[in-house]
């Protein structure tokens, strides 16, 4: 005969229930216990190792490519030009010819100069030599003649006394002596004037140094029709042309005159305290970045430009300027302006403002799992980075931003592991 069916649920589905909500259970207390460790330790923060390195501190700017002289070359007289032997990117010797002017009227002048020159020297020869002899010659004659009138005088004197001739002839002679006498003064006195620092010398004289100074300044005018390169150089510019009226004052050429090159930039003047001269640094084309050239900085002008707000820094290349740097080449620059063989390093992120005025700043370590303030004195500055001088030692973890003081941290190491 059939059994009636039962009513009571299996007890294996049973069991396994239990089992599974025990498992829950047991995960939510996991998860819990888990979630309250985590949140005892503390969420993760960025953070660095304080390490001892070289620490390097560069100022960077922009710079220009110029020769220590540079010189524009013009005409000191107006005149057309007749040639021009000079192009842009010409090497120039020294005295080299570059531009000539239209010589006629000024050679004509000279020619004229010379003439008169000619003529004064001819004339001071003449009162030296002839005049000088005519003039001794006329001395003679007239001392001849004063010599027989005073000898008539004399002689006559004496007939008069003994009554062979009347009064009145001795009063001839007398007057022929007088006369002879005024003679011999005019001969002595034009003499002198003929003979060496005599006036009428001396006039001659004057007029052959006049002509003589009118042929130098005749040849000076020559010459400024010939503008010559000073010495040797470069020809930057070029501003004329044959055929073109110049005037005083005008320059026709710009010339890079042979020297050393420098690197002259205009700095801004907050930066001034970190400059010296003798400073090394290296010096980059932007078109040949490749070639870096060492310089060193050998002078900072004495006054800023109010106008820019700046300072102007020459530097000079300690090899020879390559082929490739050019009069007017915009260069990049870096200045070392500091250097610490072995420093305490961190960045500037790391820094906080000091509560304590007479602290310069202050970090947040991590000690014990929690973020504490550390006063600290700085150093060497960088742009990134800041020397460490009091504070910290080598291997102590700063924390990093937005980490704040007295809250639980867990450190992750930037570059590193947690």
């Amino acid at each position: 005969m059939n059994s009636a069916p039962s009513t009571e649920p299996p007890a294996l589905p049973t069991r396994r229930l239990r089992r599974w909500w025990m498992a829950v259970v047991i995960v939510l207390v996991l998860a819990l216990c888990a979630w309250g460790v985590q949140r005892w330790r503390g969420p993760q923060v960025p953070a660095v190792q304080v390490q001892t390195q070289p620490l390097v501190r560069t100022l960077q700017f922009s710079a220009r490519v110029e020769t220590l002289s540079r010189v524009g070359m013009g005409s000191t007289v107006v005149g057309r030009v007749a040639q021009v032997h000079a192009r842009e990117g010409d090497v120039v010797q020294a005295q080299q010819l570059l531009v000539q002017l239209e010589q006629a009227e000024l050679l004509a002048a000279l020619q004229q100069s010379q003439a008169s020159l000619a003529q004064a020297q001819a004339q001071l020869t003449n009162l030296r030599t002839n005049s000088r002899i005519g003039n001794q010659a006329q001395v003679l004659q007239a001392q001849a003649s004063v010599t027989q009138a005073q000898a008539d005088w004399q002689r006559n004197e004496k007939l008069v006394q003994q009554g062979f001739l009347s009064r009145a002839t001795l009063d001839e002679k007398r007057k022929a002596l007088d006369v002879a006498q005024a003679q011999l003064q005019a001969a002595q006195a034009q003499a002198a004037a003929s003979a060496d620092g005599g006036a009428e010398l001396k006039g001659a004289e004057a007029q052959v140094l006049q002509a003589q100074a009118a042929v130098q300044t005749a040849q000076a005018k020559l010459a400024q029709t010939r503008i010559t390169a000073p010495s040797p150089g470069k020809v930057l510019l070029r501003t004329v042309e044959p055929g073109q009226i110049v005037q005083p004052g005008t320059a026709l050429l710009q010339l890079a005159l042979e020297g050393p090159t420098q690197i002259v930039a205009q700095v801004d003047e907050r930066f001034l305290d970190q400059l010296r001269e003798g400073q090394s640094a290296q010096v980059v084309a932007d078109a040949f970045a490749d070639q870096r050239l060492v310089a060193k900085v050998v002078s900072i002008a004495p006054s800023v430009d109010a106008q820019r707000g700046a300072v102007e820094v020459k530097l000079t290349l300690d090899a020879v300027p390559p082929a490739f740097l050019r009069e007017d080449m915009t260069v990049s620059v870096a200045v070392e302006t500091g250097r610490v063989a072995q420093a305490l390093v961190l960045p500037l992120q790391a820094l906080h403002s000091a509560q304590d005025r007479s602290l310069q700043a202050q970090v947040l370590v991590l000690d014990g799992g929690q973020a504490i303030a550390q006063p600290v004195q700085m150093g060497l500055r960088t742009l990134e980075a800041a020397e460490i001088t009091q504070g910290l030692q080598s291997g102590d973890t700063v924390l990093l931003p937005p980490t704040q003081a007295g809250q639980r941290v867990r450190a992750r190491l930037i570059g590193g592991a947690d």
